[in-house]
């Protein structure tokens, strides 16, 4: 099910930009949708790290035949034989040190719908492995927070020098510029313009 503001933000982007209003209408019945537990949409963000969509999907089918809820215990549990499942050494230790976080009561996942922006990444970026990127995905894919502007995400990158600037490359305060535009609704924004690259929508 769409977020309640997803209609109200979509005629707003419409009205105000021309290359969102056609992105918009050539996707009528599609929208952002939650993903899952806290835990899990965080691991499975460290999973898809720099690897394709295709690929982060085999490597996490792997993870959950170890640990099928994908629960900080059962991955916990599961840590020594993680690497088997296709992680690097590297993402299976930040897998394990968010587990550890969640399961010793160091990350307020109760309190982050009621926490700003801000305050969540500067939570979550605390963690092994989680980086900007990876906690701007966490606020729009499982807090559905409807203003965020992942400026260095390369799909948002690409979308927007495609549409906007001939093919070239953007840089990152001339994103923040045009996306200032669509302020307070940016992830609505950024949602549509990676699906003008991809229309089936990934989940993170």
């Amino acid at each position: 099910m769409a977020p309640d503001y997803w209609p109200r933000a979509k005629r707003a982007l419409v009205r105000r930009d021309a290359v969102l209003a056609r992105i918009i209408r050539a996707h009528p019945r599609i929208a952002i949708a939650r993903r899952g537990e806290p835990f899990k949409t965080l691991a499975r963000s460290i999973v898809g790290q720099q690897i394709s969509v295709k690929a982060a999907e085999s490597v996490w089918n792997r993870v959950l035949t170890l640990a099928p809820a994908a629960t900080p215990e059962q991955i916990l549990k599961a840590r020594r034989r993680l690497s088997a499942c296709g992680l690097s050494q590297r993402k299976a230790e930040y897998i394990t040190d968010l587990a550890r976080h969640f399961a010793e009561g160091a990350m307020h996942a109760r309190d982050w719908q009621q926490m700003e922006d801000e305050a969540v990444i500067a939570e979550l970026i605390q963690v092994r492995g989680i980086g900007r990127w990876t906690a701007e995905m966490f606020l729009m894919f499982n807090l559905l927070r409807p203003d965020v502007l992942p400026v260095d995400d390369l799909g948002l990158q690409k979308a927007v020098g495609r549409h906007y600037f001939n093919g070239e490359r953007v840089p990152r305060e001339q994103l923040r510029e045009l996306g200032a535009n669509w302020a307070p609704w940016r992830s609505v924004a950024t949602w549509y313009l990676w699906r003008s690259l991809d229309p089936v929508p990934v989940e993170y």
